[in-house]
Protein backbone atom coordinates (compact mmCIF):
# COMPACT_ATOMS: atom_id res chain seq x y z
CA UNK A 1 0.00 0.00 0.00
CA UNK A 2 1.32 3.48 -0.87
CA UNK A 3 2.74 5.62 1.90
CA UNK A 4 0.42 8.17 3.47
CA UNK A 5 1.27 11.76 2.43
CA UNK A 6 2.63 14.05 5.14
CA UNK A 7 0.40 16.42 7.05
CA UNK A 8 -0.13 19.62 5.10
CA UNK A 9 1.74 21.65 7.69
CA UNK A 10 5.03 19.69 7.53
CA UNK A 11 7.90 21.28 5.61
CA UNK A 12 9.03 19.84 2.28
CA UNK A 13 11.91 17.33 2.21
CA UNK A 14 15.49 18.69 2.26
CA UNK A 15 16.82 19.65 -1.14
CA UNK A 16 13.39 20.12 -2.65
CA UNK A 17 13.13 22.89 -5.27
CA UNK A 18 11.22 26.09 -4.49
CA UNK A 19 7.46 25.92 -4.45
CA UNK A 20 5.90 27.13 -7.69
CA UNK A 21 2.38 28.58 -7.59
CA UNK A 22 -0.30 26.69 -9.48
CA UNK A 23 -3.85 27.69 -10.39
CA UNK A 24 -6.71 25.62 -9.11
CA UNK A 25 -10.21 25.37 -10.41
CA UNK A 26 -12.79 27.11 -8.27
CA UNK A 27 -15.79 25.08 -7.16
CA UNK A 28 -19.14 25.93 -8.74
CA UNK A 29 -22.71 26.07 -7.33
CA UNK A 30 -24.47 24.11 -8.18
CA UNK A 31 -84.76 27.72 -24.29
CA UNK A 32 -88.18 28.27 -24.22
CA UNK A 33 -91.57 27.20 -22.57
CA UNK A 34 -94.38 24.81 -23.69
CA UNK A 35 -96.75 26.11 -26.38
CA UNK A 36 -99.71 28.06 -25.17
CA UNK A 37 -103.06 27.18 -26.68
CA UNK A 38 -105.60 29.51 -28.25
CA UNK A 39 -106.76 30.81 -24.87
CA UNK A 40 -103.50 32.83 -24.68
CA UNK A 41 -103.61 36.51 -25.61
CA UNK A 42 -100.86 37.99 -27.78
CA UNK A 43 -99.80 41.57 -28.36
CA UNK A 44 -101.77 43.38 -31.04
CA UNK A 45 -99.95 43.51 -34.39
CA UNK A 46 -99.27 46.85 -36.02
CA UNK A 47 -100.92 47.72 -39.32
CA UNK A 48 -98.57 48.88 -42.05
CA UNK A 49 -98.81 49.86 -45.66
CA UNK A 50 -98.64 47.05 -48.18
CA UNK A 51 -95.03 45.96 -48.40
CA UNK A 52 -93.83 42.44 -48.95
CA UNK A 53 -90.83 41.27 -46.95
CA UNK A 54 -87.48 41.71 -48.68
CA UNK A 55 -85.77 38.37 -49.05
CA UNK A 56 -82.01 38.08 -49.78
CA UNK A 57 -79.83 35.31 -50.77
CA UNK A 58 -29.38 7.62 -10.82
CA UNK A 59 -29.09 8.75 -7.59
CA UNK A 60 -26.80 11.34 -5.98
CA UNK A 61 -24.12 8.84 -5.14
CA UNK A 62 -22.12 9.12 -8.37
CA UNK A 63 -22.13 7.31 -11.67
CA UNK A 64 -22.22 3.52 -11.53
CA UNK A 65 -19.04 1.77 -12.51
CA UNK A 66 -18.89 -0.30 -15.66
CA UNK A 67 -20.66 -3.62 -15.28
CA UNK A 68 -22.73 -2.74 -12.24
CA UNK A 69 -25.66 -0.51 -11.37
CA UNK A 70 -26.54 1.46 -8.31
CA UNK A 71 -30.04 1.77 -6.76
CA UNK A 72 -32.00 4.96 -6.94
CA UNK A 73 -31.04 7.25 -4.13
CA UNK A 74 -27.78 5.24 -3.89
CA UNK A 75 -24.88 5.70 -1.57
CA UNK A 76 -25.08 9.20 -0.23
CA UNK A 77 -22.65 12.03 -0.95
CA UNK A 78 -19.44 11.62 -2.94
CA UNK A 79 -16.31 10.42 -1.23
CA UNK A 80 -15.14 13.31 0.97
CA UNK A 81 -13.42 12.00 4.07
CA UNK A 82 -12.13 8.50 3.48
CA UNK A 83 -15.30 6.89 4.85
CA UNK A 84 -17.75 4.90 2.69
CA UNK A 85 -21.44 5.30 3.47
CA UNK A 86 -23.82 2.38 2.98
CA UNK A 87 -26.52 2.75 0.33
CA UNK A 88 -29.64 4.58 1.38
CA UNK A 89 -32.72 2.41 1.72
CA UNK A 90 -35.26 2.81 -1.04
CA UNK A 91 -38.89 2.29 -0.13
CA UNK A 92 -41.45 1.40 -2.79
CA UNK A 93 -43.23 4.42 -4.16
CA UNK A 94 -40.68 6.96 -2.92
CA UNK A 95 -39.27 9.62 -5.24
CA UNK A 96 -35.65 9.47 -6.31
CA UNK A 97 -33.46 12.58 -6.21
CA UNK A 98 -32.89 14.25 -9.57
CA UNK A 99 -29.63 13.21 -11.15
CA UNK A 100 -27.99 12.69 -14.50
CA UNK A 101 -24.81 11.09 -15.68
CA UNK A 102 -23.16 7.87 -16.85
CA UNK A 103 -20.17 5.71 -16.09
CA UNK A 104 -18.14 7.17 -18.97
CA UNK A 105 -18.94 10.87 -18.84
CA UNK A 106 -20.69 12.88 -16.15
CA UNK A 107 -22.35 16.27 -16.50
CA UNK A 108 -23.94 18.36 -13.76
CA UNK A 109 -26.23 21.36 -13.73
CA UNK A 110 -27.04 23.11 -10.51
CA UNK A 111 -24.43 21.31 -8.42
CA UNK A 112 -26.41 18.15 -7.62
CA UNK A 113 -24.39 15.57 -5.73
CA UNK A 114 -23.73 12.21 -7.25
CA UNK A 115 -24.11 10.48 -10.61
CA UNK A 116 -26.97 9.81 -12.96
CA UNK A 117 -29.57 7.04 -12.99
CA UNK A 118 -28.84 3.64 -14.49
CA UNK A 119 -29.35 3.16 -18.24
CA UNK A 120 -32.99 3.02 -19.35
CA UNK A 121 -34.30 4.93 -16.33
CA UNK A 122 -35.72 8.44 -16.65
CA UNK A 123 -34.48 11.14 -14.23
CA UNK A 124 -37.04 12.07 -11.64
CA UNK A 125 -36.96 15.79 -12.48
CA UNK A 126 -38.52 14.86 -15.83
CA UNK A 127 -41.69 14.08 -13.92
CA UNK A 128 -42.15 17.76 -12.99
CA UNK A 129 -42.48 18.66 -16.66
CA UNK A 130 -44.33 15.58 -17.86
CA UNK A 131 -46.85 15.76 -15.03
CA UNK A 132 -48.30 18.84 -16.73
CA UNK A 133 -48.69 16.93 -20.00
CA UNK A 134 -49.98 13.56 -21.04
CA UNK A 135 -47.39 10.91 -20.23
CA UNK A 136 -46.01 9.06 -23.20
CA UNK A 137 -46.84 5.45 -23.76
CA UNK A 138 -43.16 4.48 -23.54
CA UNK A 139 -43.09 5.48 -19.87
CA UNK A 140 -45.65 2.76 -19.08
CA UNK A 141 -43.63 -0.08 -20.60
CA UNK A 142 -41.89 -2.43 -18.20
CA UNK A 143 -38.20 -3.18 -18.91
CA UNK A 144 -37.40 -6.49 -20.54
CA UNK A 145 -35.48 -7.65 -17.45
CA UNK A 146 -38.58 -7.19 -15.30
CA UNK A 147 -40.70 -9.15 -17.78
CA UNK A 148 -38.14 -11.96 -17.79
CA UNK A 149 -38.01 -11.97 -14.00
CA UNK A 150 -41.81 -11.81 -13.52
CA UNK A 151 -43.65 -13.74 -16.30
CA UNK A 152 -47.03 -12.55 -14.96
CA UNK A 153 -46.18 -9.03 -16.11
CA UNK A 154 -47.01 -10.08 -19.69
CA UNK A 155 -50.71 -9.66 -18.83
CA UNK A 156 -50.02 -5.98 -18.09
CA UNK A 157 -48.24 -5.58 -21.43
CA UNK A 158 -51.24 -7.13 -23.23
CA UNK A 159 -53.55 -4.62 -21.55
CA UNK A 160 -51.21 -1.82 -22.57
CA UNK A 161 -51.39 -2.90 -26.22
CA UNK A 162 -55.19 -3.09 -26.03
CA UNK A 163 -55.31 0.40 -24.49
CA UNK A 164 -53.23 1.75 -27.38
CA UNK A 165 -55.70 0.32 -29.92
CA UNK A 166 -58.66 1.64 -27.93
CA UNK A 167 -57.16 5.14 -27.72
CA UNK A 168 -56.55 5.16 -31.48
CA UNK A 169 -60.16 4.11 -32.14
CA UNK A 170 -61.59 6.77 -29.82
CA UNK A 171 -59.38 9.47 -31.34
CA UNK A 172 -60.48 8.48 -34.84
CA UNK A 173 -64.13 8.65 -33.79
CA UNK A 174 -63.62 12.06 -32.18
CA UNK A 175 -62.15 13.36 -35.43
CA UNK A 176 -65.11 11.93 -37.34
CA UNK A 177 -67.52 13.68 -34.98
CA UNK A 178 -65.67 16.98 -35.35
CA UNK A 179 -65.94 16.72 -39.12
CA UNK A 180 -69.63 15.82 -38.88
CA UNK A 181 -70.35 18.86 -36.69
CA UNK A 182 -68.96 21.15 -39.39
CA UNK A 183 -71.82 20.10 -41.66
CA UNK A 184 -75.42 21.14 -40.91
CA UNK A 185 -77.32 18.30 -39.25
CA UNK A 186 -81.03 18.77 -39.87
CA UNK A 187 -84.04 16.50 -39.58
CA UNK A 188 -87.49 17.10 -41.02
CA UNK A 189 -90.44 17.35 -38.66
CA UNK A 190 -94.10 18.27 -38.94
CA UNK A 191 -95.19 21.69 -37.72
CA UNK A 192 -98.94 21.87 -37.10
CA UNK A 193 -100.37 25.37 -37.60
CA UNK A 194 -103.63 26.27 -35.82
CA UNK A 195 -105.63 29.14 -37.37
CA UNK A 196 -108.64 30.10 -35.27
CA UNK A 197 -111.03 33.03 -35.13
CA UNK A 198 -113.64 34.20 -32.63
CA UNK A 199 -116.54 36.60 -33.28
CA UNK A 200 -117.70 39.12 -30.64
CA UNK A 201 -121.13 40.59 -31.51
CA UNK A 202 -122.16 44.14 -30.71
CA UNK A 203 -123.65 44.76 -27.26
CA UNK A 204 -126.15 47.23 -25.95
CA UNK A 205 -124.99 50.68 -25.02
CA UNK A 206 -123.87 51.12 -21.45
CA UNK A 207 -121.66 48.06 -21.51
CA UNK A 208 -118.15 48.15 -20.23
CA UNK A 209 -115.61 49.80 -22.57
CA UNK A 210 -115.99 51.91 -25.65
CA UNK A 211 -115.82 48.87 -27.94
CA UNK A 212 -118.76 47.10 -26.33
CA UNK A 213 -121.22 48.43 -28.93
CA UNK A 214 -119.04 47.51 -31.97
CA UNK A 215 -118.97 43.97 -33.40
CA UNK A 216 -115.44 42.57 -33.87
CA UNK A 217 -113.52 39.42 -34.58
CA UNK A 218 -110.15 38.07 -33.47
CA UNK A 219 -107.78 35.91 -35.56
CA UNK A 220 -105.05 33.74 -33.98
CA UNK A 221 -102.17 31.95 -35.72
CA UNK A 222 -100.34 29.41 -33.54
CA UNK A 223 -98.46 26.16 -33.95
CA UNK A 224 -96.29 23.45 -32.44
CA UNK A 225 -94.18 20.49 -33.49
CA UNK A 226 -96.08 17.22 -33.50
CA UNK A 227 -93.18 15.45 -31.78
CA UNK A 228 -93.36 17.77 -28.78
CA UNK A 229 -94.59 16.08 -25.60
CA UNK A 230 -96.80 18.18 -23.37
CA UNK A 231 -95.97 16.18 -20.25
CA UNK A 232 -92.21 16.41 -20.69
CA UNK A 233 -91.16 19.61 -18.87
CA UNK A 234 -87.46 18.81 -19.24
CA UNK A 235 -87.61 19.03 -23.02
CA UNK A 236 -87.02 22.50 -24.44
CA UNK A 237 -89.86 23.67 -26.70
CA UNK A 238 -89.25 25.95 -29.66
CA UNK A 239 -91.39 29.04 -29.99
CA UNK A 240 -93.70 29.15 -32.99
CA UNK A 241 -92.20 32.37 -34.38
CA UNK A 242 -88.68 30.88 -34.40
CA UNK A 243 -89.57 28.86 -37.51
CA UNK A 244 -90.35 31.89 -39.69
CA UNK A 245 -88.57 34.89 -41.14
CA UNK A 246 -91.75 36.86 -41.82
CA UNK A 247 -95.53 36.56 -41.59
CA UNK A 248 -98.02 38.59 -43.64
CA UNK A 249 -101.83 38.50 -43.22
CA UNK A 250 -103.67 40.04 -46.17
CA UNK A 251 -107.31 40.92 -45.44
CA UNK A 252 -110.07 41.69 -47.92
CA UNK A 253 -109.13 45.00 -49.53
CA UNK A 254 -112.77 45.85 -50.29
CA UNK A 255 -113.72 45.72 -46.60
CA UNK A 256 -110.67 47.34 -44.99
CA UNK A 257 -109.35 49.57 -47.77
CA UNK A 258 -105.99 49.63 -49.53
CA UNK A 259 -104.14 51.16 -46.55
CA UNK A 260 -105.43 48.95 -43.74
CA UNK A 261 -105.71 45.48 -45.22
CA UNK A 262 -102.13 44.23 -44.49
CA UNK A 263 -100.74 42.99 -41.17
CA UNK A 264 -97.01 42.21 -41.25
CA UNK A 265 -94.35 40.79 -38.95
CA UNK A 266 -90.67 40.59 -39.91
CA UNK A 267 -87.79 39.12 -37.95
CA UNK A 268 -85.13 41.54 -36.72
CA UNK A 269 -81.98 41.21 -34.65
CA UNK A 270 -83.91 42.15 -31.49
CA UNK A 271 -87.01 40.04 -32.13
CA UNK A 272 -88.39 38.21 -29.10
CA UNK A 273 -89.88 34.84 -29.94
CA UNK A 274 -93.56 34.20 -29.27
CA UNK A 275 -95.94 31.24 -29.32
CA UNK A 276 -98.36 32.82 -31.79
CA UNK A 277 -99.85 35.93 -33.42
CA UNK A 278 -103.26 37.56 -33.08
CA UNK A 279 -105.15 40.18 -35.08
CA UNK A 280 -108.30 41.95 -33.90
CA UNK A 281 -110.51 44.05 -36.20
CA UNK A 282 -114.04 45.46 -36.08
CA UNK A 283 -116.57 43.83 -38.43
CA UNK A 284 -119.62 41.60 -38.60
CA UNK A 285 -119.10 40.03 -42.04
CA UNK A 286 -117.14 37.00 -43.19
CA UNK A 287 -113.64 38.04 -44.25
CA UNK A 288 -111.43 36.25 -46.74
CA UNK A 289 -107.75 36.47 -45.78
CA UNK A 290 -104.48 35.13 -47.13
CA UNK A 291 -101.67 34.17 -44.74
CA UNK A 292 -98.11 34.14 -46.14
CA UNK A 293 -95.45 32.37 -44.04
CA UNK A 294 -91.79 32.59 -45.06
CA UNK A 295 -89.68 29.91 -43.37
CA UNK A 296 -86.40 30.89 -41.74
CA UNK A 297 -84.00 28.42 -43.35
CA UNK A 298 -80.72 27.80 -41.53
CA UNK A 299 -78.53 27.64 -43.55
CA UNK A 300 -80.15 29.75 -46.25
CA UNK A 301 -81.92 27.98 -49.09
CA UNK A 302 -82.69 29.18 -52.60
CA UNK A 303 -85.25 28.33 -55.25
CA UNK A 304 -83.78 27.29 -58.59
CA UNK A 305 -84.73 28.53 -62.01
CA UNK A 306 -87.52 26.22 -63.29
CA UNK A 307 -85.38 24.93 -66.18
CA UNK A 308 -82.41 24.14 -63.92
CA UNK A 309 -84.73 22.66 -61.28
CA UNK A 310 -86.19 20.19 -63.80
CA UNK A 311 -82.71 19.31 -65.06
CA UNK A 312 -81.20 18.64 -61.60
CA UNK A 313 -84.34 17.44 -59.83
CA UNK A 314 -83.87 20.06 -57.08
CA UNK A 315 -86.46 22.74 -56.33
CA UNK A 316 -85.27 24.53 -53.17
CA UNK A 317 -81.98 23.75 -51.48
CA UNK A 318 -78.79 25.23 -50.03
CA UNK A 319 -76.05 26.50 -52.32
CA UNK A 320 -73.60 23.60 -51.58
CA UNK A 321 -76.29 21.02 -52.37
CA UNK A 322 -77.15 22.78 -55.65
CA UNK A 323 -73.50 22.94 -56.74
CA UNK A 324 -73.02 19.26 -55.81
CA UNK A 325 -76.08 18.27 -57.86
CA UNK A 326 -74.78 20.26 -60.84
CA UNK A 327 -71.35 18.58 -60.56
CA UNK A 328 -72.99 15.15 -60.46
CA UNK A 329 -74.88 16.03 -63.65
CA UNK A 330 -71.60 17.11 -65.31
CA UNK A 331 -69.84 13.88 -64.31
CA UNK A 332 -72.75 11.66 -65.32
CA UNK A 333 -72.94 13.17 -68.82
CA UNK A 334 -69.12 13.48 -69.15
CA UNK A 335 -69.20 17.19 -69.89
CA UNK A 336 -65.73 17.93 -68.49
CA UNK A 337 -63.24 18.70 -71.26
CA UNK A 338 -60.81 15.79 -71.71
CA UNK A 339 -57.83 18.04 -72.55
CA UNK A 340 -58.51 21.25 -70.63
CA UNK A 341 -59.90 19.87 -67.40
CA UNK A 342 -60.84 23.29 -66.04
CA UNK A 343 -63.49 23.72 -68.76
CA UNK A 344 -67.04 22.37 -69.01
CA UNK A 345 -68.56 21.65 -72.42
CA UNK A 346 -72.24 22.46 -71.98
CA UNK A 347 -74.83 20.20 -73.56
CA UNK A 348 -77.90 21.68 -75.20
CA UNK A 349 -79.77 21.96 -71.89
CA UNK A 350 -76.98 23.70 -69.98
CA UNK A 351 -76.32 25.92 -72.99
CA UNK A 352 -79.95 27.05 -72.95
CA UNK A 353 -79.80 27.71 -69.20
CA UNK A 354 -76.37 29.41 -68.93
CA UNK A 355 -76.31 30.90 -72.42
CA UNK A 356 -72.74 29.79 -73.27
CA UNK A 357 -71.44 26.65 -75.03
CA UNK A 358 -68.37 26.40 -72.80
CA UNK A 359 -67.37 27.73 -69.38
CA UNK A 360 -64.76 27.31 -66.67
CA UNK A 361 -65.32 25.69 -63.32
CA UNK A 362 -64.53 28.99 -61.60
CA UNK A 363 -67.38 30.66 -63.52
CA UNK A 364 -70.07 28.30 -62.23
CA UNK A 365 -70.79 30.08 -58.87
CA UNK A 366 -71.07 33.47 -60.57
CA UNK A 367 -73.36 32.21 -63.34
CA UNK A 368 -75.39 30.26 -60.80
CA UNK A 369 -76.24 33.42 -58.83
CA UNK A 370 -78.46 34.59 -61.69
CA UNK A 371 -80.49 31.36 -61.45
CA UNK A 372 -81.11 31.41 -57.67
CA UNK A 373 -84.14 33.15 -56.17
CA UNK A 374 -85.68 33.56 -52.71
CA UNK A 375 -87.77 30.55 -51.66
CA UNK A 376 -91.54 30.72 -52.11
CA UNK A 377 -93.61 31.52 -49.02
CA UNK A 378 -96.24 29.15 -47.66
CA UNK A 379 -99.68 30.48 -48.67
CA UNK A 380 -102.79 29.62 -46.63
CA UNK A 381 -106.23 30.87 -47.68
CA UNK A 382 -108.59 31.22 -44.73
CA UNK A 383 -112.09 32.62 -44.21
CA UNK A 384 -112.87 34.43 -40.97
CA UNK A 385 -116.42 33.35 -40.12
CA UNK A 386 -118.70 35.51 -37.96
CA UNK A 387 -121.71 33.21 -37.98
CA UNK A 388 -121.34 31.76 -34.50
CA UNK A 389 -121.40 33.91 -31.38
CA UNK A 390 -118.41 33.47 -29.04
CA UNK A 391 -117.58 30.22 -30.78
CA UNK A 392 -114.01 29.49 -31.80
CA UNK A 393 -113.50 28.00 -35.23
CA UNK A 394 -110.12 26.34 -35.77
CA UNK A 395 -108.38 25.03 -38.88
CA UNK A 396 -105.19 22.94 -38.84
CA UNK A 397 -102.41 22.77 -41.43
CA UNK A 398 -99.25 20.63 -41.36
CA UNK A 399 -96.03 21.82 -42.97
CA UNK A 400 -92.51 20.35 -43.12
CA UNK A 401 -89.78 22.21 -41.25
CA UNK A 402 -86.11 21.44 -40.64
CA UNK A 403 -84.82 21.43 -37.06
CA UNK A 404 -81.43 20.66 -35.56
CA UNK A 405 -80.84 16.99 -34.95
CA UNK A 406 -80.68 16.03 -31.26
CA UNK A 407 -77.65 13.93 -32.12
CA UNK A 408 -75.69 17.15 -32.69
CA UNK A 409 -76.18 18.15 -29.06
CA UNK A 410 -75.05 14.72 -27.90
CA UNK A 411 -71.96 14.97 -30.10
CA UNK A 412 -71.08 18.37 -28.65
CA UNK A 413 -71.52 17.07 -25.11
CA UNK A 414 -69.26 14.12 -25.92
CA UNK A 415 -66.49 16.36 -27.27
CA UNK A 416 -66.76 18.84 -24.38
CA UNK A 417 -66.98 16.22 -21.65
CA UNK A 418 -63.85 16.17 -19.45
CA UNK A 419 -65.01 13.92 -16.61
CA UNK A 420 -63.70 10.73 -18.20
CA UNK A 421 -60.47 12.46 -19.22
CA UNK A 422 -59.78 13.47 -15.63
CA UNK A 423 -60.36 9.90 -14.42
CA UNK A 424 -58.06 8.54 -17.14
CA UNK A 425 -55.38 11.07 -16.22
CA UNK A 426 -55.59 10.03 -12.56
CA UNK A 427 -55.22 6.35 -13.46
CA UNK A 428 -52.33 7.14 -15.82
CA UNK A 429 -50.54 8.94 -12.99
CA UNK A 430 -50.93 5.90 -10.74
CA UNK A 431 -49.60 3.62 -13.50
CA UNK A 432 -46.55 5.85 -14.01
CA UNK A 433 -45.82 5.90 -10.28
CA UNK A 434 -46.14 2.11 -10.09
CA UNK A 435 -43.83 1.56 -13.07
CA UNK A 436 -41.32 4.00 -11.58
CA UNK A 437 -41.41 2.08 -8.29
CA UNK A 438 -40.87 -1.21 -10.15
CA UNK A 439 -37.86 0.27 -11.96
CA UNK A 440 -36.43 1.51 -8.66
CA UNK A 441 -36.84 -1.91 -7.06
CA UNK A 442 -35.22 -3.54 -10.10
CA UNK A 443 -32.21 -1.22 -9.74
CA UNK A 444 -32.00 -1.96 -6.00
CA UNK A 445 -32.00 -5.66 -6.72
CA UNK A 446 -29.20 -5.37 -9.28
CA UNK A 447 -27.20 -3.18 -6.89
CA UNK A 448 -27.32 -5.64 -4.01
CA UNK A 449 -26.73 -8.64 -6.28
CA UNK A 450 -23.54 -6.98 -7.58
CA UNK A 451 -22.41 -6.24 -4.02
CA UNK A 452 -23.14 -9.81 -2.85
CA UNK A 453 -21.29 -11.31 -5.80
CA UNK A 454 -17.96 -9.45 -5.30
CA UNK A 455 -17.95 -6.89 -2.44
CA UNK A 456 -14.29 -5.84 -2.86
CA UNK A 457 -14.48 -5.09 -6.57
CA UNK A 458 -17.88 -3.46 -6.10
CA UNK A 459 -16.58 -1.00 -3.46
CA UNK A 460 -13.47 -0.25 -5.51
CA UNK A 461 -15.48 0.61 -8.64
CA UNK A 462 -17.88 2.60 -6.56
CA UNK A 463 -15.13 4.77 -5.06
CA UNK A 464 -13.64 5.37 -8.50
CA UNK A 465 -17.04 6.48 -9.73
CA UNK A 466 -17.55 8.78 -6.74
CA UNK A 467 -14.14 10.37 -7.20
CA UNK A 468 -14.74 10.99 -10.89
CA UNK A 469 -18.13 12.57 -10.17
CA UNK A 470 -16.68 14.86 -7.49
CA UNK A 471 -14.05 16.23 -9.86
CA UNK A 472 -16.61 16.82 -12.55
CA UNK A 473 -18.88 18.67 -10.12
CA UNK A 474 -16.11 20.95 -8.82
CA UNK A 475 -14.61 21.53 -12.30
CA UNK A 476 -11.21 20.21 -11.17
CA UNK A 477 -9.07 18.60 -13.86
CA UNK A 478 -6.23 16.20 -13.17
CA UNK A 479 -4.49 12.99 -14.09
CA UNK A 480 -6.19 10.04 -12.42
CA UNK A 481 -3.22 7.73 -13.05
CA UNK A 482 -0.82 10.06 -11.17
CA UNK A 483 -3.26 10.98 -8.41
CA UNK A 484 -3.66 7.37 -7.36
CA UNK A 485 0.03 7.24 -6.28
CA UNK A 486 1.44 8.68 -3.01
CA UNK A 487 4.39 10.40 -4.72
CA UNK A 488 1.95 12.76 -6.41
CA UNK A 489 1.22 14.46 -3.07
CA UNK A 490 4.95 15.19 -2.39
CA UNK A 491 5.05 17.74 -5.20
CA UNK A 492 6.50 21.23 -4.41
CA UNK A 493 3.14 22.96 -4.94
CA UNK A 494 1.41 20.99 -2.18
CA UNK A 495 2.70 23.22 0.65
CA UNK A 496 1.50 26.42 -1.05
CA UNK A 497 -1.82 24.80 -1.89
CA UNK A 498 -2.42 23.93 1.75
CA UNK A 499 -1.50 27.44 2.87
CA UNK A 500 -3.85 28.99 0.34
CA UNK A 501 -6.63 26.67 1.39
CA UNK A 502 -6.32 27.55 5.09
CA UNK A 503 -5.94 31.25 4.30
CA UNK A 504 -9.21 31.26 2.33
CA UNK A 505 -10.97 29.43 5.16
CA UNK A 506 -9.66 31.96 7.72
CA UNK A 507 -10.86 34.86 5.59
CA UNK A 508 -14.26 33.22 5.24
CA UNK A 509 -14.63 32.68 8.99
CA UNK A 510 -13.43 36.22 9.68
CA UNK A 511 -16.07 37.67 7.36
CA UNK A 512 -18.76 35.59 9.03
CA UNK A 513 -17.61 36.76 12.49
CA UNK A 514 -17.55 40.43 11.48
CA UNK A 515 -20.99 40.12 10.02
CA UNK A 516 -22.29 38.50 13.18
CA UNK A 517 -20.72 41.22 15.39
CA UNK A 518 -21.87 44.03 13.10
CA UNK A 519 -18.36 45.27 12.40
CA UNK A 520 -18.05 47.25 9.17
CA UNK A 521 -15.06 46.28 7.10
CA UNK A 522 -13.39 49.47 5.88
Amino acid sequence: MAARPPYPGTPPPPGAPPVAPQRYGAPQGAQGTPMRYPQQSYPQMNVQRAQYPPVGIGGPGGSPAAGMQRPAGGPGQPYTGGMVRPPLSQTPGSKRPASSGSSKSVSRSGGGAGGGPPPGQMPSDYGHVSSKKKKKLAEKILPQKVRDLVPESQAYMDLLAFERKLDATIMRKRLDIQEALKRPMKVKKKLRIFISNTFYPARAEGGEGDDASVASWELRVEGRLLEDHKNDPSKLKRKFSSFFKSLVIELDKELYGPDNHLVEWHRTATTQETDGFQVKRPGDKNVRCTILLLLDYQPHQFKLDPRLARLLGVHTQTRPVIITALWQYIKTHKLQDSHEREYINCDKYLEQIFGVPRMKFAEIPGRLNQLLFPPDPIIINHTISVEGVDQKKTSCYDIDVEVDDNLKTQMNNFLLSTNSQQDIQTLDTKIHETVETINSLKTNREFYLSFAKDPQQFIQKWLISQNRDLKTMTDVVGNPEEERRAQYYYQPWMHEAVNRYFYSKIQQKRAELEQALGIRNN
